[in-house]
């Protein structure tokens, strides 16, 4: 039983910043997939950002070198941090975990993850 919730999202103006939270319980494959994805009304659901076991991580392209993924073992918790908004980044926001991880998690696709977070509103205003 794997749950996933996501917390952070709120509403800011172009340039700003936030910090998105994700709290996993249950997830303990040794080796592990997880990443973030958004999707926007209209729009196909989007990685953004994932981390796996060896700390490996990779980026859209439309996000790299303002949003950053990292993780807190202890506290079992993903994050996104999130800096210079701009509004296209307005999306909700969703947290991802998969199965063991093996090659598929290089450049992991939504069909990839088996878990879900309920997601969280992300609004970037201009």
């Amino acid at each position: 039983q794997v749950q996933l919730v996501e917390s952070g999202g709120g509403s800011v103006q172009a340039g700003g910043s936030l910090r998105l939270s994700c709290v996993a319980s249950g997830y303990t494959y040794s080796r592990y997939c997880m990443a973030w994805f958004r999707q926007a009304p209209g729009k196909e659901r989007e990685r953004v950002a994932k981390f796996d076991t060896y700390g490996t991580t990779s980026y859209a392209d439309s996000v790299e070198g303002r949003f950053t993924i990292s993780q807190d073992n202890a506290k079992n918790t993903l994050y996104l941090q999130m800096n210079s908004l701009k509004p296209e980044d307005t999306a909700m926001y969703y947290c991802a975990a998969g199965g063991y991880a093996g090659s598929w998690c290089y450049e992991p696709s939504v069909a990839d993850f088996d878990y879900w977070g309920q997601g969280t509103q992300v609004t970037v205003s201009s």
